[in-house]
Order: structure tokens, then sequence, then C-alpha cells
């Protein structure tokens, strides 16, 4: 049995297309047929997680100028040719081009599953690697802003756009969502990076001491002011100063820095000197400063003037399809970092991970992550019974709750059918690509629950 795996078939001949999908569609593969190879290189690009099933011999585009198109697209996508007893020849020199394999028709339904199955894992394993390389990348810039789904994608967009700029950002977000790692990304994607960059939470500070960490003192200030203290402010001068939980920062306090926002200079507490600072200002709160009620006591003027460029970090239950590869990411830095070796995945680390809200967001993940790689994770029912609506729908809003009880429901029917397709969507009553469609969003794995001694 094979995981759903999306599968491009193409062929010419629209009675043995038909034939060729059923079979393909049995095995459990989302397939998506053409009788045009020029209509299926539209839907062809890099992120194309699945794999390609063509016919040679097809008139206007034939199976190895359509090899050579898909290659110049992504020369990691694999291709199975299929072809004629006479083409054997041409398909074998298609392989030396760049083909994953060919079948000769006539052939068994098995092979071809098998053929495809073998295909599908190699792409699974080519895009895990090739995005663990780009978080590799990030994470040599000090920046594990990791994701795929698009509003991640959108953000790193933004974030490369304005970057090189002295435009002053306020991030909100959740706690836990990595808006320090967004405004050190700030920092050193722009031509500030060689200047410090400093970090202050507001909120950690008592406010008797968060003038002069900000602004600096002279020796002899105030008591216990024995030297000369350069603030943050200052100490962040041609470079940039991040600002967290900035709700948190007391009115007085607001007063000061909305001068040194709109003059650029700064006055040390004990000293009439005004200093010019060459500074640039990424603030993050955990609330909607926009919000009158959510603001409370924090000044709107100060909020407009830090508002020039808004960015929000989307907490991770807004992008679960990230969570996988986030986890593999922290699970691989924790074993390096602990010396283990990553533990293999249990069906309850697996149901846990695509479950779990992570209230935490990214924080809670990258700690779970190291407690899975050291072994401390309490024990999961591999196989827990069903839950009955009042227990799975607890928590969250009614389309959250909802969501989570047609998950137990699908992951319930596929084990009490082993994984077969097709008595779980006869048992369900829904259409097959409605069920393909709930297996995606979910995050469900159909081959976890096929029956193990199947040959």
């Amino acid at each position: 049995m094979t995981s759903h795996i999306p599968v491009i078939l193409i062929d010419d001949d629209r009675d043995l297309l038909k034939a060729t999908a059923q079979t393909l569609q049995l095995a459990g593969f989302a397939v998506r047929p053409f009788a045009s190879p020029l209509d299926a290189l539209q839907t062809i690009d890099r992120d194309f997680s699945g794999v390609v099933v063509s016919d040679i011999r097809m008139p206007r585009l034939d199976g190895l100028q359509l090899l050579a198109r898909i290659r110049a697209i992504d020369a990691d996508l694999p291709v199975i040719l299929v072809t004629g007893h006479g083409d054997i020849p041409m398909a074998v020199g298609a392989i030396r081009d760049g083909a994953y394999d060919f079948l000769a028709k006539p052939f068994a339904a098995d092979r071809l599953v098998q053929c495809v199955g073998r295909a599908g894992e190699k792409r699974s394993l080519v895009l895990d690697n090739r995005r663990l390389r780009e978080a590799q990348l990030t994470e040599e810039e000090g920046l594990p802003l990791i994701g795929q789904t698009p509003v991640m994608q959108r953000l790193r967009h933004t974030l490369r756009q304005i970057a090189d700029t002295d435009v002053d950002v306020l991030l909100t977000g959740e706690t836990g969502t990595g808006k320090e790692v967004v405004a050190s990304l700030l920092h050193r994607w722009s031509r500030r990076a060689k200047g410090h960059f400093v970090a202050l939470n507001c909120g950690a500070l008592p406010e008797q001491i968060m003038e002069s960490e900000l602004f600096g003192h002279e020796q002899g200030a105030f008591t216990g002011a024995q030297k000369r203290r350069v603030g943050r402010i200052e100490h962040s001068s041609g470079g940039t100063l991040f600002l967290d939980e900035i709700e948190s920062m007391p009115p007085g306090t607001q007063v000061q820095m909305l001068r040194v926002l709109e003059m650029r200079e700064v006055t040390p507490l004990g000293t009439n000197e005004v200093r010019p600072v060459d500074i640039r200002v990424v603030a993050a709160a955990k609330v909607d400063l926009g919000d009158p009620a959510e603001r409370r006591d924090f000044r709107e003027d100060l909020y407009y003037r830090l508002n020039v460029v808004s960015l929000f970090i989307p907490p991770l239950r807004e992008r679960r399809e990230d969570v996988p590869l986030l986890f593999r990411y922290f699970t691989q830095r924790a074993a390096t970092r602990f010396r283990r070796t990553v533990p293999d995945l249990t069906s309850a680390v697996t149901r846990h991970l695509s479950m779990h809200d992570w209230p935490g967001n990214v924080r809670e993940l990258s700690h779970f992550a190291e407690r899975f790689v050291l072994g401390l994770e309490p024990a999961q029912e591999e196989d827990p019974p069903a839950l009955p609506v009042s227990v799975a729908a607890e928590g969250g809003t009614l389309p959250d709750r909802l969501a989570r009880l047609e998950a137990d429901i699908i992951r319930q029917t596929l084990k009490d059918h082993g994984g077969d397709v097709r008595r779980s969507i006869e048992a369900l009553g829904i259409p097959r690509k409605t069920f393909y469609d709930k297996l995606q969003r979910h995050g469900i794995v159909r081959g976890t629950f096929a029956d193990r001694d199947e040959g």
C-alpha cells in the first residue's frame, strides 16, 4: 500500500488514460489525468510534490520532449515513461537523459504502483532535503525563520524588500512566534548589519531603571551612578534597536521615546548634552496597538510614529503545514546539540504534531522536539480509543473543534478498514476527491493505517 502521492498522468489515448488513472487511484494515489502534455506542463513547477507518468508516443510533444521540458523546470522531478516494445531502446536512452524509469506495454498493475510509489518516496526526500538546505542556509545567518506556507513566503519576501531601508517597523504576534528572529533578520539583511543589534524587553525591566537603560546616565546622575553608562539607544547607533513588549513601556518613558524617534537624538540622565543617534527601531507587541481597547495607556502618537511598516507574525496553528518541517529541523538541531540520534516517529507523536494547537508557537515546538530527542516525552497510547464528541471537541473555536473531530473520524475510519481507500470512502460517504482533500488538509498519511501484514 502507498501513501497519498500526487501523480500527473499523461496519455493521448483517452481509454488507456482512464484505465491507468483508475489503477493508480485504487492504490491510493491522487491522480490528475491529462490527454495533452502541453496542458500538463502548465501545472508543473519546482514545488510539485509528486510524480509524472507519461506515454512516449504522442502528437505535438512526445514523451522525450516533455522530459526535457520538465528537467528544465526541476531536474529532480521523477518522470516515468510508458513505452511500446519497439521504443525500449529509446526509453533506455531517456533514462540516461534523466528519466526515473520506464514501463514497457503491456505492464502489470502492481509494477506500475510499485514504480510510482518508489518515485514518490524519492521526490518526498528530495523536497525535504531541499527545504532543510534552505533552513540550514537561514540558520547560518542566525535566522531559523522556517516555513513553506504562503504566509511565511510572503513574510520573507517583505523582509527582503524593507530590510535595507531605515524605516521603523512594528511587529505584532503571539509569544513564541519569532518576533526577535524577524527583528534580527531585518538587521542582518540591511547595511546596518555591521552595527550593533541591541534588544531590550520593556516588560522585563522595573520602571525605575528603564530610563537609565534606554538613555544612559552620567557619573553622579543619581545615587549609585558611580560611572558613566552608555544607554541602549546610543549603543545601537549605526545599528538596530529592538524594543520587545513595547506595550509595557511606562508612560513617562513613552514621552521620551517619542522625542527620540522624531528628533533622532538622546539626552542621557545627569547632562544637558544632546547627542545625535543614527538608529532604526524595530518594536514588537503581543497586543494590537491599533485597537484602543488593547492599547490601553500606550500613547496613540507613539503608536503611529512606530507604525510606519507593520508586520504580523502568524501563530503556528494558522500555518500547520509548516509544523512537520519545523519539527524535523528542531529534532536534527537537538540531536547535534545533545549528541543523540533522532528517534523514529510514532503514530502518537505524528498525531500530536498535527492536532496540537501549539499555544507557545515555535518556541513550544522547539522544546517539544528537544524532549523528543532526549526521550523525555511521556509514553502515549499508540491507538487511543475514539473519543466522544463532548471530549473530542473541547477547546478552541467551533471551526477548530469541528476540524479536529473530522480528522479523528477519518483516522478512525482508516484504522477500521486497514487503510483501504475504497472501503473508507464508502463508509464516510464522501466523494474520492473530497476524501483526498481532507487527508491533505489534516495532514493524515493513509499509509500509516495500512495493514502491516499485506504483501
